[in-house]
């Protein structure tokens, strides 16, 4: 692979503006190398002259001093300034500070030195842009590391002070004898207490190397120990209180704060905030330093083409200044990264090196070859059993029988509901396909725990399987009911769609360790947080799922038919009367709505708490959408239909599109710049090829006006440019605020 594609592909995507243009510097090479080979002498001519030039090179290279085998020995001629420097390269000093670098081209006077002249003044720019950046990048990681340094102060303390809760700041004295150090760097647990029982009883003690009574307080001496503001505590407040309904409640009729309890499940949430902050932290420094290396090796390499197209020797000046600058001379990042990592291993990992690392550096997940065999497997034959089901289908001439209606308006409804789920799964396949050929952090972005998030194949492996049951269920039930021998069995075939729809739930509601547990139930937890939306924080999980439930309002109804028909309905004889119920006409109504109430009232809770009118404007769009649906299955609903619900039916679906369309396109995507560089688009495009972005706007509109939001393909593009750190410098603040430390106070996309 070419360095070019090579260097793209290595960009972190929200820097991508601040790394080395390497493509538009390599242009203007072109350019260069163009004009050279227009006015360069005729082959022939040049071909000789190169021959003769070339001869008396190698004759000439035999008479030369030799400079020894250890390059210790230079010749005096070696000592003096090269004759045909190139170029020369300085810092402009302003204010007693080193500011930008400017190289001074010394050959503009050749011809076609404008070229070259050119080339040098957009080198200067580019490197002066990624100096600026990388500098402002170091200043931010340090600030951030003094906030996580109070953290660590202040949870050093919390440890004490729930082991010990009758401690009191003028006691730390007598705990620094006993073995205690509040220094975050140097925690440390040398002696028993109490009694000879261990002190810390959340976690296990850091096991280190004894030593004398000597040799520790030199230790401590060497480590200027400070004994553990206590006091601290009075300045901190852990809401590590679940977010529940009953605490939302409490939180609005009572809105003091609570003290700190000094509780073990304190001490075992702030541990785990703080954790997952050392970790992004820790990512956020290696990324830092990865763009460092590849902004220098993009200058390398920019500069060995230009040597190569001229003929000249700059790239050796060039790179000197490059090593010598903030960018190539600076360790901040390393030291930061070994502290981080001697800090998480002692506190975070009981002493245990390999295992602390093993967390700080995840290794990229194996793809597991049987994975992609068995959705492979699956994938085929749910096409073999489709092709078997419009094969029966002819071969029966089931479409012209007597009971076709009946069954599609029984049957076919029931089975619907598993199409629908199968055809979202393949859509969010190829979302989690996107995120990750685009190098989008959408395991950190949702919250998911570290390794148990879903590629594409995982998701392509469950929907291929379960478009298998269902399938299965299609054909077994056409083969019974037309099988004399299996025709007697009228009940238990009718009976197959729900005994389909019993084992998907019991998988997803199964308690044991199988078919990706974690995620099953991260999945349950985010359903359950919408359906109590206005009682829970919202999370960019918890709307975003949301916000795909709306696209599935056929599902639901899908769903409220299995309850009629084999509740209220004769299954057994293929019939029901669901239709002619107002209690099923009214709740075909909400069962409608309540995907867009759900972000209705999430949108409400946001605005009550971050104070922002987008917020409400959003709500506004969702309470359009309940309008339009409710007046337009009302309409749908009625017998004889009136002119006055046909208008209103149709004003407010034509409020609710407009308003949704533009929306999602406009505010969520932020598309239609008209001063954007890409037409039409936005200035910072992560998929390369425009035509993705025409045609998801163009697939929203149809969406929106046809009423059908079934497929959801769009939230790639949504959601493919939310920041890979979102959240993490939010989430580091200066307290030990559970609820900074983490991703529930990331600033989402409305």
């Amino acid at each position: 692979m070419k360095f070019g594609k090579e260097f793209a592909a290595q960009m972190v995507q929200e820097w991508q503006e601040a790394y080395m243009h390497y493509s538009k510097l390599k242009s203007i090479l072109k350019d260069i190398l163009r004009f050279k080979q227009k006015n360069k002498e005729p082959l022939t001519m040049a071909t000789t002259t190169t021959t003769t030039k070339g001869a008396l090179n190698r004759r000439a290279s035999l008479y030369r001093a030799f400079s020894g085998l250890t390059n210790r020995y230079k010749p005096v001629s070696a000592m003096k300034n090269n004759e045909d420097e190139v170029i020369l390269v300085s810092a402009v000093q302003e204010g007693g500070v080193e500011g930008d670098y400017q190289t001074m081209f010394l050959m503009s006077g050749e011809e076609g030195g404008e070229f070259e002249l050119l080339f040098f003044r957009r080198l200067d720019d580019e490197f002066n842009k990624v100096l600026r950046f990388y500098k402002k990048k170091v200043e931010e990681v340090m600030l951030e590391a003094d906030e996580l340094s109070k953290q660590m102060n202040a949870l050093t303390a919390l440890r004490i002070k729930v082991d010990n809760p009758v401690v009191k700041g003028t006691d730390m004295v007598n705990l620094a004898d006993k073995g205690f150090s509040s220094n975050s760097s140097s925690l440390s647990h040398s002696h028993p207490i109490n009694g000879g029982k261990q002190g810390w009883t959340h976690m296990d003690v850091i096991q280190e190397t004894e030593m004398s009574n000597e040799e520790e307080m030199k230790e401590i001496d060497d480590r200027h120990f400070r004994p553990a503001p206590l006091d601290v505590l009075d300045h901190v407040k852990i809401n590590v209180e679940l977010e529940t309904p009953i605490a939302t409640l409490r939180s609005v009729i009572k809105s003091s704060k609570s003290d700190l309890s000094f509780s073990k499940q304190e001490l075992r949430t702030a541990e785990e905030k703080i954790t997952q902050a050392f970790v992004e932290f820790y990512r956020k420094l290696r990324l830092l330093k990865s763009y460092c290396f590849l902004n220098q090796l993009a200058f390398s390499k920019i500069m060995k083409k230009y040597d190569k197209i001229t003929l000249r020797n700059a790239s050796k000046t060039y790179l000197q200044m490059v090593d010598k600058s903030y960018l190539g001379s600076s360790d901040e990042v390393t030291k930061l990264m070994g502290r981080v990592e001697d800090t998480y291993v002692k506190h975070f990992a009981n002493g245990n090196r390999r295992k602390g690392l093993k967390t700080l550096r995840p290794q990229a997940k194996k793809e597991r070859h049987r994975i992609t065999f068995l959705y492979g497997f699956f994938s085929g034959c749910s096409i073999a059993l489709i092709v078997a089901i419009i094969v029966s289908i002819h071969a029966r001439n089931l479409l012209k029988s007597q009971g076709r209606d009946q069954y599609m308006v029984n049957i076919f409804p029931l089975y619907s509901l598993f199409g629908y789920i199968v055809l979202h799964m393949l859509m969010y396949a190829g979302n989690v396909f996107f995120w990750k050929r685009y190098r989008v952090n959408f395991s950190f972005i949702f919250g998911f725990k570290q390794g148990t998030e879903l590629g594409y194949r995982e998701v392509l492996l469950l929907s291929s399987g379960l478009s298998l049951l269902a399938l299965a269920g299609v054909i077994s039930h056409l083969d019974m009911e037309m099988d004399p021998r299996t025709k007697s069995f009228r009940t238990l075939t009718e009976l197959i769609p729900l005994f389909l729809l019993i084992v998907v739930l019991s998988v997803t509601f199964c308690p044991f360790n199988i078919i990706y547990r974690s995620s099953r139930f991260f999945l349950i937890r985010c359903v359950f947080h919408c359906v109590c939306a206005p009682l829970y924080k919202v999370t960019l999980p918890d709307f975003f799922l949301a916000d795909q439930l709306t696209s599935q309002v056929q599902a639901f109804r899908s769903l409220e038919f299995y309850i009629c028909y084999y509740g209220w309905g004769n299954f057994k004889e293929r019939s029901n009367t669901c239709e002619e119920s107002e209690v099923y006409k009214v709740l075909y109504i909400v069962v409608a709505i309540i995907p867009y109430w759900i972000r209705f009232v999430q949108c409400l809770r946001r605005l009550v708490e971050e104070k922002d009118t987008a917020h409400g404007l959003n709500g506004l769009k969702y309470f359009s959408t309940i309008a339009a649906v409710t007046i337009r299955t009302i309409y749908s609903h009625q017998k004889q239909k009136t002119k006055t619900w046909l208008v209103l039916a149709a004003a407010t679906s034509g409020i609710a599109t407009m308003t949704s369309t533009y929306w999602d396109i406009v505010i969520d995507w932020g598309l239609l710049n008209r001063n954007s560089t890409n037409p039409w688009l936005r200035d910072k495009l992560v998929v390369p090829h425009k035509g993705v972005y025409y045609a998801a706007m163009v697939r929203v509109h149809v969406t929106h006006f046809s009423g059908n939001p079934y497929i959801f393909f769009y939230t790639a593009i949504r959601f493919s440019f939310v920041p890979r750190f979102a959240g993490v410098e939010l989430c580091i603040e200066t307290c030990l605020d559970a609820a900074s430390v983490g991703h529930s106070n990331c600033a989402f996309p409305t």
